[in-house]
């Protein structure tokens, strides 16, 4: 089965097997690609973004207007993307995990 997806302004085909397949894939994409404002800001003016740091790839969602980023975490048994909506003790982070660098406290918002 195949199906065509639009998320905001990207689409994607989407092949599966099965309905659960198909669900699994949608799911997926939309949840890296359906985020389309900015949670401090509320902008749409988001850009995707790599950066690469000692041989390791940071994936990201950047507000273009305020600064703020969405990062994304890589699965570790398949590869796959997810937003970072949760501190490194498993705390839920505020503003759906958009975070900001306060240069005058030197810490991350």
């Amino acid at each position: 089965m195949k199906v065509v997806k639009k998320v905001g302004s990207l689409s994607v085909e989407i092949e599966g097997e099965t309905q659960k397949d198909l669900f699994k894939e949608i799911a997926s994409f939309e949840e890296v690609f359906g985020v389309e404002a900015c949670g401090k800001c509320g902008s749409h003016n988001l850009r995707y973004v790599v950066r690469e740091n000692d041989g390791n790839e940071y994936y990201e969602l950047r507000c273009l207007d305020c600064g703020a980023r969405l990062g994304f975490g890589v699965n570790k048994k398949g590869g796959g993307l997810f937003p970072r909506r949760k501190d490194a003790e498993g705390n839920w982070l505020p503003d759906g995990g958009w975070v900001k660098w306060n240069p005058k406290t030197k810490t991350i918002e």
